[in-house]
């Protein structure tokens, strides 16, 4: 046994690898995602369902499925656990032994710990017996998931088990990195080939000879097919070291004359190499001949790898594959199968459109929101599990890179691919150097050098003889046309942030940088007093704020003094008692107006301008946080004044702006709330939303670029990806400096405020 912990423990209860089946591979998944989510706050153990003795990593337990005495033995040792919270048993009928399993009931009696199910096969129209069974699980359960609707509906009709203890979550799948499949196939040699492909432990219940006799109608419209059969055979379906079934279809193979066209791959695949394969996949085949195998994972995996899928008709595939992800057909139909095959395979935009709906719909069933949905109903009905807050993922640049070129960061993607066509703007690598900065003051990386100089180009490159800047620039490096239709005072403004940002560093950065940003931050000095948007002026105010930190030059604090009265002058003429605020409605960054505020009472001493910063800012706060959660702007309408808020449409830019500011909020006031919130915010990007979905991927490093009400926009174009980046660079700092609280709230005679490292900023007296 381990030693114990003081965080909570799962047990988790079915069979685990290296044994090769469904269950085992789903438990390991499950529990790989629980871990990477939450595994700073609870612990996944292991009860290994196996009648091998030697022990397994991860293993706190092993029980003997044919052994009865061993199942209340087993509840016993975890009883005495003090730790356990809960015991999630992975079900399926087989697993363990005695009528329909019912050696289970022996544990279940002597265990004295909170019960979920996880039910892998629902079978319709039981039984007396097996109606009888399942009920008694059911009253043992706390929670039972399920993994298609049809079996939430078959526990509630079939068997009478009530909806308030079922919780219906899709089958995991990986997060991959969206490729087109030829992209993919010269790695592993199949080139110049159109790959089929069917995965799994091998067994008549795949009947995998529906597609091999499928093929030669195939073959003859499309002669570069090949078919990969990949996959062990089912230990369970080997008898006397005979592998009848894989026997019975390479003798088909044979007798089809289908050696050219058909490869077995008699291997356990490790993950990343099976994906890598589904990605290599021109079209998926799933050809399984069990009316009520309740779900399949293969199907799943395959779905989420933007295979277009051909799928004989089980409930699984007849809830999740609807026509524009692929084709059903009738249960052992060769015939049908081939013309669904050929159809595709004579229509490349077919298929492509296939693959990238069947990839959409398979986001939400992302290991990461399954384990966001297990912990979230874990919640329900244990209390340690409330306290359980989400692990941070690793900072990663990768698709900050990809997005940019020698010129500069690329504006849009199609889902992850940057689309060259969009072009670059100057808000998109102003954003850029920002983050690259703060990147480097963490982790001193002399890589992001090469970064920074490529956004610093762009913004010099933008700027005009005036000082102004221009923001869009097309694929050819020219200035595009709509330069002169929009108005440009946010962009302009949002360069001038960048700008400071850089100066701010001075003390981390070559020489030369510094001075470039310098000499084009001073070109501004013609027209940055005559700015008259609110938000304009708030990157402005920040702007400057940073490089008279590092400067000293007095002469920008008359100009922030003017913008920041401009800003006042619309806050004192439209707050009202219940309206703090400065318009009669809130955009977006809206948290930039009381940061701005904030940056002229610290330059300035004058408490109206920190009355107005802290004033304000709570406002905003009360409209962000509902119910402790937090909850971005909607984007559909904005929040206007006297009209009741309305929902979704929230982005990543506002989230990260809200991060940013209250950061500096609480390094100014030490007010333990706001630091509360930055991490409260941040979770929203990791699932604490109303979707329960991640909006960061793992895979890539992107962020997705927008939440809505019932799906996440799963392009991961440069603003959302770099807002994203700047909030976790944030909260990294945020965690490396332990919250410290830098300076006393009352008196700033001869106090300071750490902006970042080595950079502090001396306050004036309050006036």
């Amino acid at each position: 046994m381990k030693t114990p912990v003081s965080k909570p423990r799962i047990v988790f209860v079915s069979t685990f690898p290296p044994t090769q089946c469904g269950i085992a591979t789903y438990t390991n998944d499950l529990i790989n995602s629980i871990h990477n989510s939450f595994g700073e706050n609870v612990e996944c153990v292991v009860c290994n369902v196996t009648d091998k003795q030697e022990s397994k990593k991860n293993t706190c337990y092993t029980l003997n499925p044919d052994i009865r005495a061993d199942y209340s033995r087993v509840a016993g040792e975890i009883n005495k656990d003090p730790f356990v919270e809960l015991v999630h048993i992975q079900h399926e009928f087989g697993l363990f032994r005695g009528p329909y399993g019912n050696y289970l009931l022996d544990f279940l009696d002597v265990l004295k710990k909170p019960v979920a199910f996880t039910f892998h096969s629902v079978i319709p129209d039981p039984n007396k017996e097996l109606n009888h069974f399942v009920r008694l699980l059911g009253q043992y359960a706390s929670a039972i998931f399920v993994m298609t609707r049809q079996s939430q509906k078959i526990l509630e009709e079939d068997y009478g088990i009530s909806d308030n203890i079922i919780a219906y979550v899709q089958h995991g799948t990986h997060i991959v990195e969206y490729v087109y499949p030829d992209e993919i196939k010269q790695e592993y040699g199949l080139e110049n080939r159109m790959v089929l492909s069917t995965f799994g432990l091998l067994g008549p219940g795949k009947s995998i000879e529906t597609a091999l006799r499928a093929l030669p109608e195939i073959i003859e419209s499309h002669p570069d097919i090949l078919y990969l059969i990949i996959g062990k055979t089912h230990p369970n379906n080997i008898s006397n070291s005979t592998d009848g079934y894989r026997n019975y279809l390479e003798s088909l193979v044979r007798d089809l004359k289908l050696y050219r066209h058909v490869l077995f791959i008699d291997r356990y695949l490790e993950v990343d190499i099976l994906l890598e394969y589904l990605k290599a996949t021109d079209i998926y085949l799933f050809t399984s001949k069990d009316p009520n195998q309740a779900v399949s994972g293969t199907f799943s995996y395959a779905m989420s790898c933007a295979c277009p899928i051909v799928a004989t008709s089980i409930p699984h595939t007849r809830e999740v594959l609807t026509p524009d992800a692929g084709f059903l057909i009738d249960i052992e139909n060769s015939e049908q199968l081939a013309r669904a095959v050929n159809r595709l395979l004579s229509d490349n935009a077919l298929r492509t459109s296939m693959a990238i709906s069947g990839f959409h719909k398979t986001r939400e069933s992302s290991w990461e929101n399954v384990a966001i949905k297990h912990v979230n109903t874990y919640n329900r009905f244990v209390g340690e599990f409330d306290r359980i807050s989400y692990n941070y993922p690793p900072v990663k640049l990768d698709h900050i890179k990809k997005l940019t070129t020698e010129r500069g960061i690329i504006q849009f993607c199609k889902v992850c691919k940057p689309d060259l066509a969009s072009g670059y703007t100057l808000d998109d690598n102003a954003r850029a150097l920002i983050a690259m900065c703060f990147h480097y003051e963490l982790f001193r990386e002399k890589g992001d050098l090469r970064y920074m100089d490529i956004y610093l180009n762009f913004i010099e490159q933008c700027q005009q003889p005036s000082g102004t800047f221009v923001n869009y620039i097309d694929e050819n490096n020219r200035e595009h046309i709509k330069n002169n239709h929009v108005n440009l005072e946010d962009s302009n403004a949002r360069a001038v942030w960048a700008l400071g940002t850089v100066i701010s560093h001075g003390k981390l950065l070559p020489e030369g940088v510094v001075n470039r940003a310098t000499i084009c931050l001073l070109k501004c000095a013609g027209w940055v007093k005559s700015i008259m948007s609110p938000r304009a002026i708030g990157f402005t105010i920040k702007g400057l704020f940073l490089y008279h930190s590092a400067s000293g030059d007095d002469r920008v604090i008359p100009v922030i003094e003017k913008l920041a009265k401009n800003l006042i002058s619309h806050y004192d003429l439209i707050a009202a008692k219940d309206w703090k605020w400065f318009e009669e409605y809130m955009t977006y960054a809206n948290s930039l107006l009381p940061e701005a505020m904030l940056y002229t009472y610290l330059v300035t001493g004058d408490f109206a301008y920190k009355k107005t910063a802290l004033e304000s800012m709570d406002f905003l706060l009360s409209k962000l946080f509902v119910n402790g959660c937090f909850k971005a702007i909607s984007n559909n309408g904005w929040l206007q004044k006297g009209i009741a808020p309305r929902s979704y449409g929230e982005q990543p830019i506002d989230v990260s702006y809200t991060i940013q500011s209250l950061n500096i909020f609480y390094k100014t006031f030490r007010i333990h709330s706001y630091g509360e919130m930055m991490t409260r915010a941040f979770d929203w990007f990791l699932g604490k939303n109303h979707l329960n979905q991640t909006m960061y991927n793992p895979a890539t490093g992107g962020c997705y670029d927008g939440l809505e009400k019932d799906s996440v926009n799963l392009n991961q174009g440069a603003e959302s990806t770099i807002c994203y980046l700047m909030a976790r660079l944030v909260m990294e700092h945020h965690l490396n400096t332990g919250m410290r609280q830098i300076r006393d709230s009352h008196s700033f005679r001869g106090k300071t405020i750490t902006l970042s490292p080595g950079k502090q900023y001396q306050f004036a007296q309050d006036k």
